[in-house]
Order: C-alpha cells, then sequence, then structure tokens
C-alpha cells in the first residue's frame, strides 16, 4: 500500500471536511486521570454531525466521487452509525442514497437513516449478512456501493480524527481507538505514527464477543468470527477488511478485549461522572482504560469516544444496574401478613430512613411464603449503601421477615 498517498489523502480530507463536520474537541477528564493514575483526555466523536465520527469517511468518499457517478446514487449497509453517515452526506450533496441494515438494528438508529431521506432495507442479522444484499443492489442499479471501513477515501476520512488530535496534543503519548472493521484505527493510527514518527503508540480495543483482531495478527491474516450479540453493536463484523489489516498490522501497537460489564460500566461512569454519553462502541476505550489499565502505556493518553448513538432502553437498564451496584438503589423482599396495614408499617420505616420507593409488587402464590402471608418485593433509591443494613435491622425490630 501506498502509506505516503494515503496519508496526503488525508490532509485532503482534512480540508474537505472543515466545511461539513465538527472539528470535535479534546478535552482533559480529571475523573479518568484520578482513577487511572494516568493524563486522560478524550476526544469526543459523539458530539460529531450524525452521533459519531463515520459521517466523516462517507462525506469524503461520496464528495471525492466525480459527478457523474455521484449522481447516480450511493448505498450502503451498516448496522448504525456508517448508515447515518452515508443518508446525510447523501442528503447534503443532494444525491439519492439507499441503506441497508440488519435486522437487528436498533429502531433508533433506523428511524434516524430515514430521517435523513435515505430508503432504508432491513436484511440479515448481522452486518455480513446486509452487505451481501447492499452488493446484489449495487450490481443491479449501478449505485456506487460505500464501505464502512476497507476503502482509503474512508479510512482517510476517519484518519481526520488522528490529524486532529496531534494537533491539539502533540505530546500525547497513546492513543486508545475502538475496532469494528478497522477502518477508524487504521486512520488513525497512520496518521498519528506518521506525525510521530512512530513516538505516539495505538492501542485498539474491541468486546470480548467479537474479538478477531488479536486473533488475526496472530495467524497473519484476516480471520473470521461468529460474532456474539454485544453492547458495542456498532464494531459488530465478522472480520477486518484486508486494507485495514495491513494498516492495522503496521501501525497498531496493542489490542486488548473488554467484556460486557466493563463496557456497561464505562457507560455509566462517562453519564455519571463526566457528563457524555456514550455508545457501547464509543465507550470501548474507557472500557478499557478502567479494566486493563496496566496494559495501556504511556502517561498522557486520549481515549477516542467514537459515537453518542446510544438506544436509550439499552441505557436505562445501564443506568439501573449501575446505580444498583453502587449501593444507590436496593432491593428487600420481606414477608407480611396478607391483612390490610401490614405494608404501611414497612413503608413508614422506609420512608424515616430517606428510601424513595420505585416499585412494589406481591406474590401470595410463592411456595415458600406460609399461607395468610405474601411476599413483598420492594425496589428503592436509598441515600448510600448503609442504609440497606438500616433497613434490615430497623424491619426486623418491627417483627418483619426480610428474606433477602
Amino acid at each position: 500500500m501506498e502509506y505516503e498517498f494515503l496519508l496526503s489523502l488525508m490532509f485532503r480530507a482534512s480540508d474537505v471536511l472543515r466545511k461539513s463536520v465538527h472539528r470535535t474537541p479534546t478535552v482533559h477528564s480529571a475523573f479518568l486521570s484520578l482513577t487511572t493514575g494516568k493524563s486522560i483526555y478524550l476526544k469526543l466523536e459523539n458530539l460529531q454531525k450524525t452521533g459519531s465520527f463515520k459521517v466523516r469517511g462517507a462525506f469524503f468518499k461520496i464528495s471525492s466521487m466525480p459527478e457523474e457517478v455521484r449522481a447516480r446514487g450511493v448505498l450502503t449497509a451498516s448496522s448504525g452509525n456508517h448508515a447515518q453517515g452515508v443518508a446525510y452526506s447523501a442528503r447534503e450533496l443532494k444525491i439519492p442514497s439507499i441503506v441497508v441494515m440488519p435486522e437487528s438494528a436498533p429502531p433508533y438508529k433506523v428511524n434516524a437513516v430515514k430521517s435523513y431521506g435515505s430508503e432504508v432495507i432491513l436484511h440479515g442479522q448481522i452486518y455480513d449478512e446486509a452487505y451481501q444484499k447492499a452488493l446484489e443492489l449495487s450490481e443491479r442499479t449501478g449505485m456506487t456501493l460505500i464501505h464502512p471501513f476497507n476503502d482509503p477515501y474512508i479510512i482517510a476520512g476517519q484518519g481526520t480524527i488522528g490529524l486532529e488530535i496531534m494537533e491539539d496534543l502533540p505530546e500525547v503519548d497513546t492513543v486508545v481507538v475502538p475496532i469494528g472493521g478497522g477502518g477508524l484505527i487504521s486512520g488513525i493510527a497512520l496518521a498519528v505514527k506518521e506525525l510521530s514518527r512512530g513516538r505516539v503508540k495505538v492501542v485498539g480495543v474491541e468486546p470480548s464477543t467479537a474479538a478477531k483482531t488479536r486473533r488475526s495478527l496472530e495467524t497473519g491474516s484476516p480471520v473470521s468470527v461468529s460474532p456474539q450479540p454485544t453492547l458495542a453493536d456498532g464494531v459488530l463484523t465478522k472480520g477486518l477488511g484486508d486494507v485495514t489489516f495491513e494498516l492495522i498490522s503496521k501501525y497498531v501497537d496493542y489490542v486488548v478485549e473488554v467484556e460486557e460489564d466493563q463496557i456497561a460500566r464505562a457507560i455509566y461512569l462517562l453519564l455519571e461522572r463526566t457528563k457524555l454519553l456514550a455508545e457501547g462502541a464509543g465507550a470501548l476505550p474507557v472500557a478499557a482504560l478502567l479494566s486493563r489499565t496496566a496494559e495501556i502505556p504511556g502517561d498522557k493518553v486520549v481515549a477516542v469516544i467514537s459515537g453518542g448513538n446510544a438506544d436509550l432502553t439499552t441505557l436505562y437498564r445501564i443506568l439501573m444496574r449501575g446505580l444498583m451496584s453502587e449501593g444507590r438503589i436496593a432491593k428487600v423482599t420481606v414477608s407480611l401478613k396478607d391483612v390490610p396495614g401490614s405494608l404501611e408499617g414497612v413503608l413508614r420505616v422506609l420512608a424515616g430512613l430517606r428510601c424513595n420507593i420505585l416499585d412494589i409488587t406481591h406474590d401470595r402464590f410463592d411456595l415458600d411464603i406460609k399461607p395468610g402471608y405474601a411476599k413483598v418485593r420492594i425496589l428503592m433509591e436509598v441515600p448510600d449503601e448503609l442504609t440497606i443494613e438500616k433497613v434490615v435491622k430497623a424491619l426486623a425490630e418491627l417483627g418483619v421477615e426480610v428474606l433477602g
């Protein structure tokens, strides 16, 4: 591959995109710095147009096409963010577009793509199946297929993030980047490695449920995996492209994998402590910094928050789980006589300890419950973890049997 050509293409992309996309900020995080013992900066692509970095590559690719080719329209396959990037770019450039999305794509992402004016076709369960459908449509319609990652123009567009990082923080030691198909990390790695003459380290992160990069590097060629569901649905692909694999092999120093609980914790803490909304894929670098700190080299580190298009129903579950793990939401199960007034005493105890009731359920048919009693489960907000112990003690003093 002509690496010098790709780098020059990246600078050209920077000029093209200057008027079309946001130059997102690189900000210092005091919380993550204190937590990890490193100086952590966040490159906020979750604040990008369409909510993701993908618009950079899509816009540059489409705008670089000959006018007569562009006029026939474009199509792509994507689980969401690239789809929005292509749809937005096609709308801005006033050309038709079709997006093939997996049937598993979150509804809000499907609706977002439609809102940009693209026709949406749902096909297959994962990106690779949607991509095959897009190939068929491209051959039949003559519309240009915009690949999400395995294209020099796409890579150059994403690589402008690396150029901006080096402008904002030339003394950076390490850049941590999510890996899906590899377009983002390929472009960023090429930019920061070439501009720093190899000094800056690049670490890739992917979910353990869709881990293929380390295996690919070990075998010397891209391998195909069967990805399992993950909170980081934006990086859910079977494998790397041949172009991205070559760039990753040359420029990426390490690849780490993170678990689903670690991704969920990163999403929660980014929202709670830094007031930033990141989707699962965008939270991967922070998940790695929090859980694999010793494996991330350098003192001054930039984590690329690649997108913020989080599904609100998933986000709700993550927030509830996070609050429970921190002892700010608790459950208590008691056995009460199934007569009027039994619950009132319990609620008075909880109110006295400043507990806020979220939900109450009664179970009168559990075989473990004595006849004439009900199992009552109470979900509540509590001031702190110590309050839970106070609740149990106070209920016991009231003569209430606490089951859990």
